[in-house]
């Protein structure tokens, strides 16, 4: 191959001379990776994937303000419920009888209601006590309804001297309030030297008093009631321990529930209202 003459190579055009074809512009770079169409489609499939379970967990979870407000709503019954029974609670209670000390009128074993209600009280001078040099301001006791009366059959704590049992409830009836004088003679009860009729004894029955003697007379004290049972000969009653205070008290029987036979109110005797 024979070399190019001088001249052709002078001919040509060198590569200053050589005309440049523009280029054309380039596009900007990305910071971000460049995704082939099939890594495109696979990221897209992810993050439907992710937003179906963000829907899911977001069914499945329980609503937070919902969940808050059905605790709360539970939270108030119960706080009602409890509210009303300590109420109830305090104004009505149930007792069951046990022995025979007031047979016939009431039955051992029976179930009955006590209206703790009736005999409420209150001491007015009780805040006035709390003043300086006030301790010794006697009780002044008020009963908004009435205190005991004649008749009422009531239910009491026994007091020391009827047991030594502590909280044993009694029921009894009442005989005499404060102020009147009980005088048992020839098996009659007497209240301020008048004969005291008794239709819920058995007809022929005979009261004694303590040890069975036939005759004795009880005065009863301020803040104290007498009391004696139905069934004279088998009842531990004031003939035995004296006068019972009202603060043993806890209320009058009212209402028989059980057994079915005894259902209905306990009735009074007509002159307990006198």
């Amino acid at each position: 191959m024979s070399p190019t003459p001088l001249r052709d190579r002078l001919s040509q055009p060198t590569g200053a001379d050589t005309p440049r074809t523009p280029l054309a512009p380039s596009a900007p770079l990305s910071s971000e990776p460049q995704l082939l169409d099939s890594d495109q489609a696979a990221f897209a499939d992810d993050e439907l994937d992710l937003l179906d379970e963000s829907a899911e967990d977001a069914i499945d979870a329980p609503p937070t303000r919902k969940g808050m407000a059905v605790v709360r709503e539970i939270i108030e019954t119960v706080v009602f419920v409890l509210l009303v029974f300590f109420i109830v609670r305090g104004l009505i209670q149930n007792f069951r009888i046990e022995g025979h000390s007031m047979d016939p009128t009431m039955h051992d074993q029976q179930y009955i209601l006590v209206n703790k209600a009736l005999y409420l009280h209150f001491d007015l001078n009780a805040p006035l006590r709390l003043l300086p040099g006030k301790g010794d301001l006697p009780a002044k006791v008020v009963y908004p309804f009435h205190p005991p009366q004649r008749g009422d059959i009531v239910v009491f704590i026994a007091p020391p001297a009827a047991t030594s049992e502590e909280d044993k409830d009694y029921i009894k009836r009442v005989i005499a309030s404060a102020g009147e004088k009980v005088t048992i003679s020839e098996g009659e009860v007497y209240v301020n030297d008048h004969l005291l009729p008794e239709p819920y004894l058995p007809e022929g029955t005979v009261t004694t008093c303590r040890d069975f003697q036939s005759t004795c007379s009880y005065t009863v004290p301020p803040g104290h009631i007498f009391v004696m049972g139905d069934n004279r000969g088998n009842s531990s009653d004031s003939r035995e321990w004296g006068p019972l205070s009202l603060e043993y008290v806890v209320g009058k029987a009212w209402l028989s529930y059980w057994p079915r036979q005894y259902w209905g109110t306990i009735s009074t005797p007509s002159y307990a209202q006198q």
